[in-house]
């Protein structure tokens, strides 16, 4: 079999708010073609414009391939040594950032025609079943232009969350900072109010995890704050400081109430070593395609269970990055979460509306896809529609 070309869509919702804080508003869509037919398909949570320049840009020496130059004529089953092409081609101009998110997406299409051609869903093929069953956090935004409309929207989201039978839900909480959500600017007692206010609407016996998307600016200004939650009883609070202040994670580490997740945004497993061995993160949170795809999300995997840590893996897209994030869980035993932007409970059109996920959900666990590859339906028209490039 050889890759025959590679599609990449652009894909933004109509009613996108550039002033928002969610990257669920866009996507970015590759699918390999083959000359068999079998096709795959990978999604990654990055600028699409910039990630479809990163795969179709012209190379001009060794250092700086083309990557569809790279992939064009290969054997897409030979996944790990075109994976290291890739890297090492696109080394120049890539080895962390946009190159490795798009690479990612790429890998996740190469597994997909990979179980295809072999009948087997993608976990089989990452090692196996680990987990009979995965438990899915909600993953909730709220909404509202004034304090009392985004508590009362988030307690709206969570209660429903809980109707619905989800047994976790993580809460973002960010009306300060630099992503302040609808151009908000509370006191940090007002975050307090709000996370002991959604605690109030799930109840006890529901996981609660905050996310306060970088908020704070060192471990002290964070602990001033977060010790008060100590009462909530939190799974995790994730990202509650700037992405590269690693020292200040590992003193928040040490201090604070609750375990400390972060790695949403970084690209291959070395970015998370430094995160686990200097920043000291209790969670790693490694989203599958920013990662650099399934293999570099497997060697964090294994990273933190040789340091004790536990994986939840990040996803803000469609249900094709939903899907391969269930992959990944049924592989990993120490995987505890995974997040879930619930169609039902989001306003993002394209994760509503773009595909159909290769699970089912009930009684508040995500069961094995039993489809090969990773088992995605994308409806072409809604592509279609919301194609811009």
């Amino acid at each position: 079999m050889k890759i025959t070309g590679i599609d990449c869509h652009v894909l933004l919702a109509p009613n996108f708010n550039p002033a928002l804080t969610s990257s669920a508003q866009d996507s970015f869509i590759v699918v390999v073609r083959t000359d068999e037919g079998i096709e795959g398909c990978g999604e990654s949570d990055v600028n699409p414009w910039i990630a479809k320049t990163c795969i179709e840009a012209q190379g001009t020496h060794t250092m700086s391939q083309s990557l569809t130059d790279i992939l064009v004529g290969a054997d897409p089953l030979a996944i790990e040594a075109l994976w290291q092409r890739m890297y090492v081609g696109t080394c120049m101009h890539g080895r962390r950032g946009a190159v490795i998110h798009a690479m990612g997406a790429i890998e996740m299409a190469l597994w997909d025609i990979k179980g295809k051609a072999l009948g087997k869903p993608v976990y089989e093929l990452l090692g196996g079943l680990h987990q009979k069953a995965i438990i899915p956090y909600a993953s909730l935004q709220p909404s509202g232009s004034c304090f009392e409309e985004y508590r009362d929207s988030l307690c709206a989201w969570a209660q429903r969350a809980r109707e619905l039978g989800f047994k976790a839900v993580k809460a973002e909480v960010t009306m300060n900072g630099p992503y302040a959500h609808s151009g908000l600017n509370e006191s940090y007692d007002r975050h307090t109010e709000v996370v002991g206010a959604v605690r109030k609407a799930l109840g006890p016996d529901i996981a609660l995890m905050v996310d306060v998307q970088y908020m704070w600016s060192d471990a002290p200004t964070a602990l001033e704050t977060v010790q008060q939650w100590r009462e909530f009883d939190l799974y995790f609070l994730e990202t509650p400081i700037w992405v590269d202040n690693l020292d200040e994670y590992a003193r928040l580490h040490d201090a604070a109430p609750m375990r400390i997740a972060s790695g949403e945004w970084l690209a291959t497993h070395w970015e998370f070593e430094a995160l686990m061995d200097r920043g000291k993160i209790d969670v790693a949170q490694p989203d599958v395609g920013r990662v650099g795809g399934f293999l570099e999300a497997k060697k964090v995997c294994d990273m933190a269970a040789e340091r004790g840590r536990i994986i939840v893996p990040h996803c803000w897209k469609t249900g094709l990055s939903v899907t391969a994030t269930a992959h990944l869980a049924f592989n990993t035993p120490h995987c505890a979460f995974i997040e879930y932007l619930p169609p039902h409970l989001c306003e993002e059109i394209l994760r509503r509306e773009l595909v159909e996920e290769g699970f089912s959900f009930a009684e508040g666990r995500i069961l094995p896809p039993q489809r090969p590859g990773l088992g995605i339906t994308i409806n072409q028209d809604v592509l279609r529609r919301y194609k811009v490039a």
